[in-house]
């Protein structure tokens, strides 16, 4: 009532405080043994932080430059992501306890019925320690997108998602990491 309040004119454009789109974002996790085997899985719907949509809106009706390569990572602690989160201050603890030399690519296909996912090229890590992984996030832009565990290099925080269940790994563990997100007029 507050936003008819203080604009009187929406009072007479039917639907228009119905009318809002939606982003919903799907995390798949799995772990895999020494031997390829699928030991757990799980995942969640997260969700799109503040500094993410800005960045949508900005690269979309602004003409900010796009971010052309996301990074997919982990993080290690029991932390529920609530839209606050930023890339310099992401709240949770990132997990850097994994092989590859850098945060794994968020390789997509394009958008194909409002939906874009990386389920033909999951991002993958193979662990180097003993962890429990709590969820996921994903990450570009800035100086070092790609540096495992950076906060400091001034990108986005797109979106963070606490996973179901916690997921304890190994050392040798392999981990692959599905993101798909959904676009929708939610009218």
């Amino acid at each position: 009532m507050e936003l008819i309040k203080r604009n009187p004119e929406l009072i007479r454009l039917p639907g228009l405080l119905k009318a809002r789109a939606k982003l919903k974002g799907i995390w798949e996790f799995e772990v895999y043994d020494k031997l390829g085997r699928l030991i757990s899985k799980t995942g969640c719907h997260n969700i799109i932080t503040d500094e993410g949509l800005d960045r949508l809106l900005n690269v979309m009706l602004h003409a900010t430059t796009q971010i052309t390569t996301w990074y997919v990572e982990l993080f290690e602690n029991d932390f529920t992501p609530d839209g606050d989160e930023t890339y310099d201050v992401p709240g949770y603890t990132i997990c850097t306890a994994y092989s590859e030399e850098t945060r794994p690519v968020y390789n997509e296909a394009a958008s194909s019925s409002q939906s874009i996912t990386n389920s033909a090229n999951k991002a993958v890590f193979t662990m180097n320690a003993s962890k429990t992984i709590y969820g996921a996030a994903l990450v570009g832009g800035g100086t070092d997108g790609n540096t495992k565990g950076d906060t400091a290099g001034g990108g986005t925080l797109l979106c963070a998602g606490k996973f179901e269940t916690a997921q304890p790994v190994i050392a040798t563990n392999v981990v692959n990491l599905t993101y798909t997100i959904t676009a929708s007029d939610a009218g």
